[in-house]
């Protein structure tokens, strides 16, 4: 392995406001420290989040960059902090971070890393962390999918909601899917989702109680809210559980009306894993490495890649993200080997 620089190029979020904010900068080089590892980075998954971020209106947890953005990366680790000991220098991996993800090197704790499944690329590897963690722990951990449940995922063909749709198909669920153009859904089916719904032209409570016979999506998976948590209660299942993990359209609903939580006992619930400690997200992360990790080695499915920009064209690869244009993973190429 070759010495390691004393600086970095890192994208900074130089100010709140338009893609143009985000410019390339020379760094220190981040320090391990005890129990992390430095990954050189090869390829940076771009996430909902990260324009959040940009935007000034999602602040990053204490101990995180602070103006550096990027939630998933991938690539070799290159330094090992005080007590790190599950990988070696050069081993190949990808992990979920608090922040700093746009950048040449980052730092991570061992326990939220995952070697690279056999048969990925950095480039696909990269759009795992982030969209596989929070689906495995929303889906599965909070929602509690089973075998022949009904699965409904509103932005279908977003990262997460492609993650969504293929690990539910995996797990034996059926699934129904919403997303605002006949190529988004299009792109639905061809991932496995049963039954797509354009929620521009067609109602996705009539078509959800239609494909599932009269009994309602056992689990949904919303990141809408505003209007949508009325409908998602009209959409649910008798014991139906939906799972927030986002706003998109609004969190305050005036005129909601919660008597069906009652009458069909509803669980509706959410979540946040950004500021999760690194012993919670690793639990997330063994689950993952026992019951997920071994289908993506054996090419059951892998990452939808959208498009992929170099790191200095951060801004465009947020620019694609808010056209919401995309269909599956936006990721940026740091190094030539991604």
């Amino acid at each position: 392995m070759s010495e390691l620089p004393a600086s970095m190029t890192a994208i900074v979020n130089s100010a709140p406001g338009g893609p143009e904010v985000l410019v390339p900068q020379a760094r220190p080089l981040p320090a391990p420290g005890p129990g992390e590892i430095l990954v050189r980075v090869e390829a940076a998954g771009v996430n909902r989040p990260d324009v959040s971020q940009r935007l000034g209106k999602y602040p990053p947890p204490a101990g995180a960059p602070q103006d550096i953005p990027g939630l998933e990366i991938a690539g070799e680790v290159a330094a090992l902090g005080d007590g790190a000991s599950r990988y070696k220098i050069g081993d190949r991996v990808c992990a979920l971070v608090a922040g700093g993800g746009y950048a040449e090197y980052c730092t991570v704790h061992e326990s939220n890393a995952l070697p690279v499944p056999d048969g990925l690329s950095m480039i696909e590897a990269a759009a795992l962390p982030e969209t596989f963690f929070t689906v495995w722990t929303n889906v599965f951990q909070r929602g509690h999918l089973a075998p022949g449940e009904t699965l409904l995922v509103h932005g279908g063909s977003s990262g997460i909601g492609t993650t969504a749709i293929m690990l539910a198909k995996a797990f034996g669920a059926t699934v129904v899917a919403t997303a605002g153009s006949a190529e988004k859904c299009d792109a639905m089916a061809k991932l496995g989702a049963d039954h797509v719904v354009n929620y521009k032209t067609q109602d996705f409570v009539a078509e959800t109680r239609t494909a599932t016979g009269g009994h309602g999506a056992d689990v949904i998976l919303d990141m809408v809210g505003g209007s949508y948590v009325q409908r998602n209660y009209e959409a649910a299942a008798v014991e139906g559980r939906i799972v927030q993990i986002a706003f998109m359209e609004g969190y305050k609903i005036p005129a909601l009306d919660l008597r069906p939580l009652s009458a069909k006992r509803l669980t509706h619930t959410g979540s946040t894993l950004r500021p999760r400690t690194p012993a919670q997200k690793a639990l997330i992360a063994r689950e993952l490495e026992q019951r997920v990790w071994p289908l993506l080695a054996a090419g059951r499915f892998k990452p939808l890649i959208d498009a992929t920009f170099p790191l200095a064209e951060a801004a465009a690869a947020h620019a694609r993200m808010e056209s919401s244009t995309h269909i599956g993973k936006i990721v940026l190429t740091v190094a030539e080997k991604a």
